[in-house]
């Protein structure tokens, strides 16, 4: 039986199984966006030097690239929902390559920041198409949750997020910082090549998640969400008073926004439902305090080593790597259980311990410790993105469940840019320890409301208990 004939076939027929052809892609695509997330956080200190930057405005190569995916991952998502995985996923592949490209020849610190930016686009369509997949098959055979794929999907995520120091310092050592953009060129080949030789058509697609995808497209909505989004997180990368319009405009084009997705037919973000369904709401907003601790650690810990502790960046990537090997090991042990509260507890509790230790570092902390404080923060990037991708599939709706996935990675990179903002706010000129210490009192505060959100949801003691 071939693997167009398996999907039609449905679970009756033998095709009980995850059509294990889609993995592939679905991880390829999906780690585009944190593997050059975390790449850059090595390249930071080379790029301002090459251009005369200091980390005020180089921060903008992570600002842009997560501003640009807190908008199109959901757009992109709703896309998904509405035209199916394939296509969607690869223009966006596609655009990574070109984004690479650019970047890799890029004259100045402005044409950088605009491959970002486009990078941030490319990436956003994966990751969507992979959860609408993910429901998909689901749906073909029969099964609850593919937990085991989940698991797979999410250590790769999380595992590329904590490799990519390291991957960047070993690119930047071998051919300087362009080679972490030369890079996406193949990746975006190979994902073109596997997309388009294991991804289903619309076709193919089972019936129940064809006949979802009727209705037309708002286009207003998704430009209505895009200005109220970017005008809010423009004020959150450089709070001031001088930018108080900011708010305002983000305030009222996001009142015009609400109230014309409570009066659309087929909305954008269907307010109503999505008011409705508050645990699914808890889950956003855990998802923002984990990552506003997990990026500012990220980025503010890698420049802090090497200006701070003045290490290379090929070593102070180095020193990251245990990081990528705890966030593994946590992601294997309890990657096949659904239950999250437990999880989220021990994630939020480890991210206050890191943080308390951040407090201790001075110029001359001993290497050994550094790789001991990377171990311990590795341990909840593994768990609170399981965590909240698992409960995420369990409480969104799934007709949009593409959407809904968009939804959660935009939550993330909102931490994302308030952990951004946070950076360039403690290193105004250079990355030293006073500033490192400023950051872990914010970041303590931060862990600690995680904690207490997630004793406060009891509906997280429902997730996965129905599993079979």
């Amino acid at each position: 039986m071939t693997a167009v004939e398996q999907r039609h076939a449905g679970p009756s027929t033998g095709a009980a199984g995850f059509d294990r052809g889609l993995i592939a892609p679905m991880i390829l695509g999906s780690i585009l966006n944190p593997i050059n997330s975390s790449m850059l956080a090595v390249a930071l200190v080379p790029i301002g030097k090459a251009f005369g930057a200091p980390p005020s405005r180089t921060i903008w190569l992570v600002s842009a690239l997560y501003l640009a995916t807190a908008v199109g991952q959901p757009v992109l998502g709703r896309l998904v929902d509405r035209y199916g995985p394939r296509t969607l996923y690869l223009i966006g592949t596609a655009l990574v390559g070109i984004a690479g490209a650019l970047g890799a020849l890029a004259p100045g610190l402005g044409v950088l920041i605009l491959s970002r930016v486009l990078l941030g686009f490319g990436t956003s369509a994966a990751y969507p198409a992979s959860m609408f997949l993910l429901r998909s098959e689901s749906e073909r055979t029969g099964a609850q949750s593919p937990a085991g794929v989940l698991a797979v999907l999410s250590m790769a995520n999380q595992v590329m997020a904590v490799v990519g120091p390291t991957l960047g310092g070993v690119l930047i050592g071998a051919g300087g910082w362009h080679l972490i953009f030369t890079i996406n060129v193949p990746l975006s080949l190979a994902c073109l090549v596997l997309g388009r030789m294991r991804l289903p058509k619309v076709a193919e697609l089972p019936a129940a998640v064809r006949a979802r995808q009727d209705g037309g497209v708002d286009i207003a909505g998704m430009v209505l969400f895009a200005g109220a989004l970017v005008s809010s997180m423009l004020f959150l990368m450089e709070p001031a008073l001088a930018h108080w319009y900011l708010l305002v405009i983000a305030g009222v084009v996001g009142l015009v926004f609400v109230l014309r997705e409570l009066r659309a037919e087929a909305p954008f973000i269907d307010l109503r439902v999505l008011g409705g369904n508050a645990p699914l709401l808890a889950t956003y907003g855990r998802q923002v305090l984990a990552f506003v601790t997990a990026y500012a650690f990220l980025y503010g810990f890698t420049q802090w080593l090497e200006e701070g502790r003045s290490l290379s960046a090929s070593v102070a990537g180095l020193v990251l790597l245990p990081m990528s090997l705890s966030a593994i090991v946590i992601t294997a042990i309890t990657g096949r259980r659904r239950q999250v509260r437990g999880k989220l507890i021990a994630g939020g509790l480890l991210q206050v311990a890191a943080c308390a230790c951040l407090l201790l570092l001075g110029p001359h902390t001993g290497i050994w410790l550094l790789v001991a404080l990377g171990v311990l923060i590795g341990l909840p990037q593994g768990l609170n993105g399981l965590a909240n991708q698992n409960a995420l599939y369990d409480q969104a709706d799934p007709a949009r469940m593409a959407s809904s996935a968009g939804l959660l990675r935009t939550g993330m990179y909102l931490g994302a840019l308030i952990a951004a903002a946070a950076d360039a706010a403690v290193f105004p000129h250079a990355a030293d320890s006073a500033g490192v210490h400023e950051l872990a009192a914010m970041l303590l505060v931060v862990s600690v409301l995680l904690v207490i959100a997630t004793l406060a949801d009891r509906s997280l003691a429902r997730v996965g208990r129905a599993a079979t």
